[in-house]
């Protein structure tokens, strides 16, 4: 069996940090995403890079032919902006999960990885700030966020059926708001680090000291350092352990503590404009990490304040780039 590894949404920031790290690795990775290469926001000749929508069955086949791996990562979601206004759209991702695992199955993939999300989690569990973290016992009964997250715990139902079944490996991480440089930073489909960055960053370039916030800001989230999910990712894709587990930080933060976090790194203290009316999903969720850590041994090891550095460097540096007419990273639709 080829030792050929796939990465689905390669071209997306999750997947494009992954190529890179499992390419430093030693790993032969083939890299299939349906934005056009310049658009991906990493991209190395060391890789088979695929240009395809997974959504297509053919081109699934195409992509699983002499895999023995596959991290699925493709599916079309973004921050809460995003997913609360394109629901269906956000669900025509079943299609990807479904083809890829039956090309999976085809072509004897040996493990096959689904990135699924806290966004399965029931919103009855999470309508208070102080919320508590929620473990992977608590997805049931459910009540998943409208479209985005119905899709993700169908395709976790679908992969466990699938190892049931048919013998395929079928590991599963519930990801929990991963964040970090090289991701989409404006143009609707960016999540709270990226946005609450890019705004402070528009602040200091512009000399406009005020930033809007979503909501009271006093709804909380956790948020977990890209190299952390890596870490995490591929050690549950070697692993004996079939449930769902969470991938995410436990350190709990208001959306306003984040702006705090952000203000420092830039040396700002901004005037703030709060839009009660824009999108602000479930009051409070965070992540109970006492299974893996038990199942695995993994925690996540990147503080707020450490992660939230890289990420605000990077994106102050597109948008200073994007201000002056150099050229720089784009969203990538």
């Amino acid at each position: 069996m080829s030792r050929l590894t796939l990465v689905t949404g390669a071209g997306g920031f999750i997947g494009g940090h992954l190529v890179r790290d499992l390419l430093a690795k030693g790993v032969a990775v083939r890299a299939v995403d349906k934005k056009p290469l310049d658009n991906w926001y990493f991209r190395s000749s060391q890789a088979e890079n695929l240009v395809a929508d997974l959504q297509l069955a053919e081109a699934c086949e195409i992509a699983a032919k002499g895999v023995a791996h596959i991290y699925n990562l493709a599916c079309d979601m973004g921050g809460m902006g995003f997913i609360d206004n394109n629901r269906a759209r956000c669900m025509l991702s079943v299609l990807i999960g479904t083809h890829m695992l039956l090309a999976a199955r085809k072509h004897g993939v040996e493990r096959f990885f689904y990135s699924s999300s806290a966004c399965i989690y029931p919103r009855y569990k999470q309508s208070n700030a102080d919320v508590i973290a929620l473990k992977e016992s608590d997805a049931y009964p459910a009540d998943c966020e409208d479209g985005y997250g119905w899709e993700k715990l169908f395709t976790e139902r679908l992969c466990c059926h699938f190892r049931e079944d048919f013998g395929l490996k079928t590991r599963i991480a519930r990801y929990h708001n991963v964040y970090g440089p090289f991701g989409t930073w404006d143009g609707g489909r960016e999540k709270a680090p990226a946005a609450v960055s890019r705004k402070v960053a528009m602040a200091v370039i512009t000399g406009k000291h005020e930033i809007e916030i979503w909501g009271d800001g006093e709804q909380t989230r956790s948020f977990m350092y890209i190299d952390d999910c890596l870490h995490g990712t591929q050690m549950l894709l070697h692993s004996d352990v079939e449930a769902p587990l969470n991938i995410g930080s436990d350190e709990l933060v208001t959306i306003n503590k984040l702006v705090d976090v952000v203000e420092e790194i830039a040396g700002i203290k901004l005037k703030r404009r709060y839009n009660l009316d824009a999108p602000q999903g479930v009051r409070g969720r965070n992540s109970d990490n006492t299974l893996i850590k038990a199942k695995l041994g993994w925690e996540p090891s990147i503080t707020l304040r450490i992660g939230m550095e890289q990420t605000y460097r990077w994106i102050y540096d597109q948008a200073k780039a994007r201000e002056e007419g150099r050229p720089f990273i784009a969203a990538a639709a």
